[in-house]
């Protein structure tokens, strides 16, 4: 099968998170598309399954190196962006996925693709006590005037708000106490925040530690920005319900991304897009 490199929500090749996109030629297992995913090792490998279906969608399959995922920001954008130039040859302007979460438009202006998200799910909130011994930071870190609170779009993210960048830079994973957190809540990353930026030009600064094994930090997290996004507007933290803003994420991990949002609430309606830009850096095929 062929597959393709692609840099997602970077402003330049090698920024960005990485994904790699596999188009296979002939049936594949599911049992062995978790073992590329684990041989590429990135955060997240797709399968484009299908070519253009009746609903207008290409069916996709997106895998971490340990299991199979029902949405994530990057590989859509991403695959989106393969599909767009190499299957479609340039001609749609919205390419859309069929993904376990259902189906995402993706639409393309140039080398930047804006994907429409599901409506956000408000679940737990988790004292802020808990979150700094996770974090191992000062409770007096967290912005406790917001709640510390699981939202979803198709993949759900503990959301923090830091009051500064220094406290942001401190954070380190406990393992052990995040595992046990997990087992009670269930699968969900952790987002933590600040509006301090090293970017003035940019509005946010973020990281994001997956849930997967190793707790890991990904460098651009679409899905989890989502998340925030309706976050954002659910506790009206920029006094607007019709946002649009940029963030900064994976400075941290010399993988700096650039990630953008538009985001509205009208009523209990939310409308969710996230954007960014895409670089093939490498192509071949699968032996």
């Amino acid at each position: 099968m062929k597959f393709y490199i692609v840099d997602v929500f970077a402003e330049k090749p090698y920024e960005g998170n990485q994904l790699a996109v596999c188009i296979p030629d002939e049936d594949i297992k599911q049992e062995e598309m978790q073992q590329i995913a684990k041989e590429i090792n990135f955060s997240e490998t797709t399968f484009i399954m299908s070519g253009l279906q009746k609903n207008s969608g290409y069916n996709v399959k997106i895998f971490t190196p340990d299991s199979e995922i029902p949405f994530a920001g990057h590989p859509t954008l991403g695959t989106a962006y393969v599909i767009q130039r190499f299957i479609d040859g340039n001609n749609s302007n919205e390419i859309k996925l069929n993904l376990e979460v259902g189906q995402i438009p993706v639409m393309f202006n140039g080398q930047e693709g804006w994907m429409l998200q599901n409506q956000p799910i408000f679940k737990n909130t988790i004292d802020a006590e808990i979150i700094s011994k996770i974090l191992q930071i000062d409770i007096g870190d967290i912005n406790v005037e917001l709640p510390v609170q699981v939202v979803s779009t198709g993949l759900p993210s503990i959301i923090v708000n830091l009051k500064t960048l220094d406290a942001v830079n401190r954070c380190k994973i406990n393992h052990k106490l995040y595992d046990e957190l997990l087992e009670e809540i269930g699968d969900a990353n952790i987002l933590i925040f600040t509006k301090e930026t090293v970017n003035p030009s940019n509005d946010l600064h973020a990281r994001v530690f997956m849930f997967t094994s190793g707790h890991l930090e990904d460098p651009a997290t679409g899905s989890a920005n989502g998340n925030l996004a309706g976050y954002l507007l659910e506790h009206n933290v920029f006094d607007s319900q019709d946002i649009s803003y940029s963030v900064e994420q994976g400075y941290s991990i010399n993988r700096k991304s650039l990630l953008k949002a538009v985001a509205t609430k009208n009523n209990s309606k939310y409308t969710i897009q996230i954007g960014g830009s895409a670089f093939v850096v490498a192509e071949g095929k699968w032996l």
